[in-house]
């Protein structure tokens, strides 16, 4: 039974791939060889797979399958289930399969559910003509000029760089170097920058926790929360020092670029490196990462003075004479940080007399905040504080010193001071909208109902109202119904819902006027263009 279910899965899977055509797939990029590295075969009798291992864990086999001996999955079915799968790979596809491949397999055995390797093939001569392609690549792309590969390329080639099996003993300074060559594009090519970085990041990410830290670490691994690793005996003593160099290099990728949540990845990594002995990574923990100039992370006159930390993430600002000129130094500080690659989910320390706050409901009472307020009680500042918005927005950032329903996107004190001051800056405000993640910050919600308080409904302000609106949350309820008793501004809301998907008109209109149900009735009583306005705008939510 069991072994006609492994013949079966197999051979099923080698029809699936070769109506796929692997060759087309490979075909894509010089730096794919194969398309599989490593699958699992996990048995359930009925409902068998053979399948990449996404790491969710398998099936809880059905109390009714029978549970198979160890000693016969060992001496049975893992044999057959190898000769099965070599036997169909000789007809299959050379595409099919990476240079090194690992087969794994799990059963359901009296001893509980347990795996096995089954195969570990590395062929040696699709390796070499990896690695001469690997070479024909860097020496085409990245040797002469800005590097102008595809985002496809970035990702196989910075992994193939940090492959223990294709460069058993990688020149770390070379890797580095030519993980920077990549993310030095040529003009009209800096939207994939995004991407070649995220590519080098993952693939580093993946080096240190599965190549690099096993080495020198015992690790448990935790689904739930960070890796806990303890220090292997003469591990402090690594000779790694280019190793710990890479290691490092990705930690700042990491704290410089990635979203909020990846930057515990990165500090981790430092604290690692201070533990095996590094002296730079114990530096950059007091003075940050050493990637910005001096002068860049330390400002000192007569009104403030301003240091930086980009491993924390933090900016110390101390006021020394509170006025204009002082608040606009540090902006100019904080803002070339920013649009110069300093975290975007920071946090301001701030040593200042000055205690102003938005007027607004539910924003956190940080020193971040407080700086902000302090600034915008200088009107001439507002440029300043606007350009300063508009390098610090960036969806999925947060400030650091914000949390759960207080989470604000960076830019966010700027953008509501400036809003609730002067119409000039809505252009800012929906800038800032767009960008919003509505599932993991709702401070927004509060603000637009001081927005509505501060500026009325009127046609000045309805369009940036109606974008506030679509990108607050389900739980948004305002007090503004009376201002559509005016039959124009009635008008503009249609004219600005027009357009817009009908998902985002309900959410509009419910956080005007509750369920669809109420203006349903309201536009039953009203009587002509009113009536007809009323009925328009119902009809352009969903039926």
């Amino acid at each position: 039974m069991a072994l006609q279910e492994i013949l079966k899965t197999v051979q099923a899977w080698f029809d699936e791939q070769a109506r796929s055509a692997p060759g087309k797939t490979v075909g894509r990029t010089s730096l794919q060889i194969g398309i599989f590295h490593e699958l699992l075969f996990d048995y359930q009798p009925g409902r068998s797979s053979l399948d990449v291992d996404l790491g969710f864990g398998q099936e809880t086999p059905s109390m009714q399958a029978p549970l198979l001996q160890p000693a016969q999955v060992e001496d049975e079915l893992v044999p057959a289930l190898a000769q099965a799968f070599r036997q169909a790979l000789v007809s299959a596809d050379p595409a099919l399969l990476d240079y090194h491949f690992r087969l794994r397999a799990t059963f359901p055995t009296t001893e509980g559910q347990r795996e096995w390797l089954v195969l570990d093939l590395l062929d040696e001569a699709k390796r070499q003509a990896l690695l001469a392609r690997i070479k024909a690549y860097i020496d085409s792309k990245l040797s002469a000029g800005s590097y102008a590969g595809k985002p496809l390329e970035s990702f196989f080639l910075s992994r193939h760089l940090l492959d223990p099996q294709l460069f058993p003993e990688p020149d770390a300074a070379s890797t580095i170097a030519l993980f920077e060559r990549m993310q030095q594009l040529p003009p009209g090519r800096r939207a994939k920058l995004a991407e070649h970085r995220g590519n080098i990041i993952r693939a580093g990410t993946s080096w240190a926790e599965d190549c690099f830290l096993p080495q020198h670490f015992e690790i448990r691994r935790n689904e739930y929360r960070g890796n806990d690793y303890t220090i292997k005996p003469g591990a402090q003593d690594s000779d790694d020092d280019g190793q710990i160099a890479l290691l490092l290099y990705v930690a700042v990728l990491v704290l410089r670029h990635e979203p909020s949540y990846a930057k515990p990845t990165g500090l981790q990594f430092i604290k690692l490196a201070t533990q095996l002995g590094s002296a730079r990574a114990a530096r950059m923990l007091t003075e940050g990462s050493g990637s910005f100039a001096q002068d860049a992370v330390n400002l000192a006159t007569d009104q403030v003075s301003c240091s930086a930390n980009d491993v924390f993430a933090t900016i110390t600002i101390r006021i020394k004479q509170e006025g204009a000129e002082a608040y606009a130094q540090a902006l100019d500080f904080v803002t070339h940080l920013l649009e110069n690659g300093f975290p975007k989910s920071y946090q301001v320390k701030l040593k200042s007399t000055g205690r102003n706050y938005l007027p607004v409901k539910g924003l956190a009472r940080s020193d971040t905040h407080r700086f902000f307020a302090n600034a915008l009680a200088w009107p001439q500042l507002h440029p300043r504080l606007a350009r300063y918005a508009r390098s610090a927005i960036v969806q999925y950032e947060f400030y650091a010193d914000t949390d759960d329903e207080k989470n604000c996107m960076p830019g966010s004190y700027a953008t509501f001071g400036l809003a609730l001051a002067d119409t000039q800056w809505f252009a800012l405000l929906e800038q800032y909208m767009a960008a919003v993640d509505e599932e993991h910050q709702s401070v927004q919600d509060s603000f637009t109902a001081a927005f509505a308080a501060q500026h009325a409904v009127t046609a000045t302000s309805i369009a940036t109202l109606v974008t506030c609106l679509r990108h607050c949350t389900d739980d948004i309820k305002l007090k503004i119904t009376p201002a559509f008793d005016d039959d124009g501004l009635l008008e503009l809301l249609y004219q600005q819902l027009q357009g817009l998907e009908s998902y985002e008109v309900e959410h509009v209109l419910q956080a005007i006027w509750g369920k669809p149900e109420k203006l349903a009735a309201l536009a039953r009583k009203a009587q002509g263009r009113r009536q007809q306005l009323l009925n328009s705008l119902s009809a352009l939510t969903p039926r």
